[in-house]
């Protein structure tokens, strides 16, 4: 049976909304970067990440602190991925993020997520998916939750007919 595992960085709820939707299709433990272990257990063989993303990529100590955000986490993403060990077992791993609905390039912070789970040696199978705020704040555009629920939905069936 897959155990997953969904980690995120949130500063104004959107982030984590994408995450527990996800989560509960995955019967996933859901937890905020800032609870999330270094070292994966060894019974979660399923990761989910979700960042916003931040000056066109993962946010930073010093993007989090100009967000002006209701709290303001000390360790994001970026630093939980340079601290997490790279997984003693197979593990398949999904990144997403959330980001402006813009006509102009915003970057993706599910891109750098993707190339350090990569060079961590996690599985990653597919493309990160992206999921759009209407504002720094949010809130995300009508819609992206039953996106995201979709999207945890094929993650979910593609698991399921892995081989072991």
């Amino acid at each position: 049976m897959t155990r997953a595992l969904v980690v995120h960085e949130s500063l104004f709820g959107n982030t984590r909304a994408v995450a527990e939707a996800v989560g509960a299709v995955l019967d996933a433990r859901v937890v905020a970067v800032s609870d999330a272990p270094d070292v994966l257990p060894d019974d979660v063989d399923l990761l989910v990440v979700g960042a916003p993303t931040h000056a066109f990529g993962l946010s930073r100590p010093a993007t989090r602190e100009s967000a002006d955000a209701p709290t303001t986490p000390v360790r994001g993403i970026r630093e939980w991925l340079a601290a997490l060990s790279p997984p003693g077992h197979l593990v398949t791993a999904h990144a997403f993020d959330t980001r402006m609905a813009t006509r102009w390039p915003t970057g993706s912070a599910a891109k750098a997520v993707t190339r350090k789970l990569r060079a961590l040696r996690f599985t990653v199978p597919r493309r990160p998916a992206s999921f759009r705020v209407t504002g720094t704040t949010g809130p995300l555009l009508d819609g992206e939750l039953d996106r995201a629920t979709a999207w945890a939905r094929t993650i979910l069936a593609e698991t399921s007919t892995r081989p072991r």
